[in-house]
């Protein structure tokens, strides 16, 4: 009976033992089933420098692509300060020393070429006038004593040597005349002036847009020589307020991207919603050493005066309509890499299928890098994965 039951517990022992290892090797054989069921990820076809893949392989999902931005704007963001325009700005200085009795123009006032601005009493000026008016007599006084000369010689009265002598003293006299006059006219004065009030005038139309001048004040000309603003600035600036010259730094990798005539589009802090446009006029011959740029001078149009001299303004430099195809292309820098001293980036040229392309590229801003050659507007550009593309094609780069 003993033994019945011992044989009965090691049956049940072994049956116990027999169906685990059957339920394991069950459980291993599905798992092997279902491994095996995961198929592989299709190869990619690579043909010179291109890689193709199948619509639907999974390795797509590693790759990123955007089209390729056409450049419209050649520099951007470039920071610029306004002054007056110079071809239409005078600054006007006192040319004689004397006390200011009265001024004639102020702030605003619109002005044309010979508008009084202020009147001067000079003694340098009165000495200007004395002396024309001297030279004046003086040649009357000579041309009576050459033309008595003359006629005493005629009746044997006087000697040839007297006549010879009163000629020179003639010519003399006629070289100061007109000497003393021309200094007078250079001052603005007439013979007709009847005291030594100088009267500071206008050279050109336009608008007194700086004064710094005041009834009763000591001015003095020889200050100007010292070309020190801090110690002696011009009376009046007269100025078209309508038109303001900006200049901006432009940097050394930049400069062929630019070219007199390019339109600008400025806007200031003070006008944030207003977009004032111009034009570059001048491109300088010297870089600065320092900061490795170059001054850039353009016009700008102020038709309701918003803009004011000395303002810092934002400049972006636009490429001309008929030159925007050869400004190239914008693309993201991650598309960009290079091989030995070129560089290069992938373009989707159909579903799934990526071709290599040797670029010319410019300087990178704001993440993006300037394409001039290789790459057309509209173009789909690999930005993500590009490396792994370029190990399919070399495998050993």
């Amino acid at each position: 009976m003993k033994m019945t039951q011992l044989n009965t517990e090691k049956f049940s022992t072994a049956l116990v033992k027999g169906l685990s290892l059957l339920a394991f090797t069950a459980l291993l054989g599905c798992h092997r089933t279902e491994t095996a069921k995961i198929p592989e990820p299709p190869e990619p076809k690579v043909q010179g420098e291109t890689v193709s893949f199948p619509t639907d392989a999974p390795q797509l999902s590693s790759f990123a692509v955007q089209p390729a931005e056409a450049r419209k704007l050649a520099i951007t963001h470039l920071t610029g300060r306004l002054y007056w325009n110079d071809d239409v700005t005078v600054r006007v200085f006192t040319p004689v020393a004397g006390r200011v009795v009265k001024v004639d123009a102020d702030l605003g006032d619109r002005v044309s070429p010979g508008s009084p601005l202020a009147e001067i009493d000079s003694p340098d000026f009165g000495q200007v006038l004395a002396n024309a008016r001297t030279a004046v007599g003086n040649l009357a006084a000579a041309d009576k004593a050459y033309t008595r000369s003359k006629e005493l010689l005629a009746h044997g009265a006087a000697a040839e040597k007297d006549v010879e002598a009163a000629q020179a003293a003639y010519v003399a006299a006629l070289a100061e005349r007109d000497r003393a006059e021309a200094v007078l006219e250079n001052y603005g004065g007439t013979l007709k002036a009847t005291n030594s009030v100088y009267t500071l005038r206008s050279q050109l139309a336009g608008e007194v847009v700086d004064k710094n001048v005041n009834p009763g004040q000591e001015l003095r000309a020889d200050l100007m020589l010292a070309n020190a603003p801090s110690l002696f600035a011009p009376q009046f600036v007269v100025s078209d307020p309508t038109t303001l010259w900006v200049q901006v730094d432009v940097a050394e990798t930049d400069l062929a991207s630019i070219q007199p005539g390019m339109k600008l589009r400025v806007t200031s802090r003070a006008f944030s919603d207003r977009v004032f446009e111009g034009r570059i006029e001048k491109i300088g011959d010297t870089m600065d050493p320092a900061t490795r740029t170059v001054k850039v001078r353009g016009v700008v149009n102020n038709p309701d005066k918003l803009l004011k001299a000395e303002m810092y303004v934002m400049v972006d430099i636009i490429k001309d309509l008929s030159q925007v195809a050869d400004a190239g292309v914008d693309v993201p820098a991650k598309a960009i890499f290079m091989k030995q001293d070129e560089s290069f980036l992938f373009v989707e040229s159909a579903p799934g299928q990526f071709e290599r392309k040797r670029v010319k590229v410019g300087a990178e801003k704001d993440g993006k890098v300037p394409v001039f050659d290789g790459v057309a507007a509209g173009q789909k550009v690999v930005s993500e994965g590009a490396l792994l593309l370029q190990s399919l094609v070399e495998p050993t780069s």
